[in-house]
């Protein structure tokens, strides 16, 4: 039998994912010391409270609330406390301790993502976070590795479970939004404070990281456009629907390159799909991720969003890694953040709009609309109207592609018009 040399594991929180990762760890230490080259000895868990109760039935000897002790002296620490501190204070320590990181915290890498990996730098230790992205699926490692040698030109899909899975019961079983939100707080995809995800913060975290990968420059939450999906109504729905749409929160990092030069635009909005597109079929709290590179060309990862389990998986794939690392030696290898493009605005991008919108039912009204899209420079592609019993008329307008500057001033100069009685939506289309 092979004598491994052994590793000190610290493990940060002890919450679904982490109680999961302690459980696997002691379950399967044996595959993971075949796999890795190293025993890995879980030397502690740091918990807010020893009586708390937990998903995993956990040794309380292992259990502590001193984070120095444990920290210190750890050859791997796993941060999964989520939030900035103290778990900005813990990393920071265990990098200048000579430990190796791995982490989950989307949250924390968005706001102080540089600080982090420049301590790592400064020591040769790594830092590796594929669970902040995406829960199980595989995502952050194809970026920094496997795709290290091509160009990224696009990265878009969906990256937040809960939501995913409001939108799609909206879509499927016919739900209001507010029955949909209450549906997920009761199966746990929705916290009891659900703006993190409802209003986008989670999905533009995870945007920011994917495009700091992939564009090889420092992204943060200030660069992402950012709309949530509050405003999303059952009729708004059941319109996409008639139109052949499906509506999904889209996380979206592309390259520009236009008379302006080179940027890269970070965003993160509701928008309609084609419901023949791939992402259409991305039901419940499922995740997915279409990445487009120049060599490689279209490609798409996707799995379970989140989970204990599911996460841990991802955690667990870092921990392995990492120790594979302290087994052959040498230094970690560093985050590439040297091109650093340009961030541009929300309103350089190109895109097409479906616009609805309601209109007093009088003769002239659509030419008075037509002259306002022609001023604007926008195209209508095509033009749906509906009349209801009280002499309103509903007119759904799509365009096509055209700069969201000009998008959106032609929005604004319909909404002043006297024909309009209101714009009762106006959604992006993607995917095509």
């Amino acid at each position: 039998m092979i004598d491994h040399r052994t590793l000190r594991v610290a493990l940060l929180g002890a919450g679904s994912v982490g109680s999961q990762v302690a459980r696997l760890l002691r379950e399967h230490g044996d595959d993971f010391a075949e796999r890795s080259g190293a025993r890995l000895e879980l030397a502690g868990i740091l918990v807010r409270d020893l009586d708390a109760p937990r998903d995993v039935d956990l040794p309380r000897e292992l259990l502590t609330t001193d984070a120095e002790s444990l920290i210190v002296g750890a050859d791997i620490v796993i941060e999964l406390m989520g939030g900035i501190e103290p778990a900005r204070t813990h990393i920071l320590t265990a990098l200048n301790s000579g430990a190796d990181v791995v982490t989950g915290n989307k949250a924390l890498l968005a706001q102080h993502g540089p600080e982090i990996f420049d301590a790592a730098d400064q020591v040769g230790a790594s830092v590796s976070y594929e669970a902040a992205v995406a829960g199980a699926i595989p995502i952050i490692r194809p970026l920094k590795d496997s795709l290290a040698g091509d160009r990224i030109v696009r990265i878009f899909g969906i990256v937040n479970g809960s939501t995913n899975f409001i939108l799609d019961k909206m879509d499927r079983e016919g739900l209001s939004a507010e029955d949909a939100q209450r549906l997920a707080t009761d199966l746990g995809y929705l916290e009891a404070d659900p703006t993190l995800d409802l209003e986008g913060y989670d999905a533009a975290q995870k945007a920011a990281i994917l495009a700091s990968l992939a564009f090889h420059t420092e992204v943060s939450m200030d660069d992402v456009h950012r709309e949530g999906i509050e405003s999303i109504t059952a009729d708004m729905i059941e319109g996409a629907r008639r139109a052949g749409f499906v509506i999904k929160l889209l996380a979206i990092c592309e390259r520009l390159a236009d008379a302006e030069g080179e940027a890269i635009s970070v965003r993160v909005y509701p928008a309609l799909i084609s419901r023949e597109h791939p992402l259409a079929t991305v039901h419940g709290g499922n995740n997915a991720v279409f990445v487009e590179s120049e060599a490689a060309g279209p490609l798409m990862f996707y799995g379970a969003g989140a989970g204990g389990v599911q996460t841990a998986s991802a955690v667990l794939g870092d921990v392995v890694s990492a120790a594979r690392r302290h087994i052959a030696g040498g230094v970690g290898v560093g985050e590439s953040a040297r091109q650093s493009l340009p961030t541009a605005e929300i309103g350089r991008i190109s895109t097409r709009y479906q616009i609805t919108l309601e209109v007093s039912d009088e003769q002239g009204v659509l030419a008075v609309i037509a002259g306002i899209l022609n001023d604007g420079g926008v195209s209508a592609a095509t033009v749906e109207q509906t009349v209801d019993d009280e002499g309103t008329a509903r007119i759904v307008i799509g365009t096509h592609t055209a700069r969201e500057q000009a998008l959106g001033d032609t929005v604004a100069r319909l909404a002043e018009s006297d024909v309009v009685v209101r714009v009762a939506s106006v959604l992006r289309v993607e995917g095509e």
